[in-house]
């Protein structure tokens, strides 16, 4: 699962990156790694409630919706 453009960039900033740094184990480097390539580590269960928590996004929001 890939995450909107809309919660790219409202996660795309020095606190929110810290939030998922701490939660996910990693760097910010990483994180920033995660947010430029849409990484599906962004859709883990711990990064998931950091991302609805500090966004207020819905998960139409969050999630793209792709058909297959």
């Amino acid at each position: 699962m890939k995450l909107t453009q809309k919660a790219l960039k409202a996660i795309n900033n020095p606190t929110t990156r810290r939030r998922l740094m701490d939660v996910l184990g990693c760097t910010e480097f990483t994180i920033s790694r995660y947010i430029q390539k849409n990484s599906d580590n962004l859709t883990k269960a711990a990064a998931m409630q950091v991302i609805r928590e500090v966004t207020g996004l819905g998960d139409s929001e969050i999630f793209e919706m792709t058909n297959y």
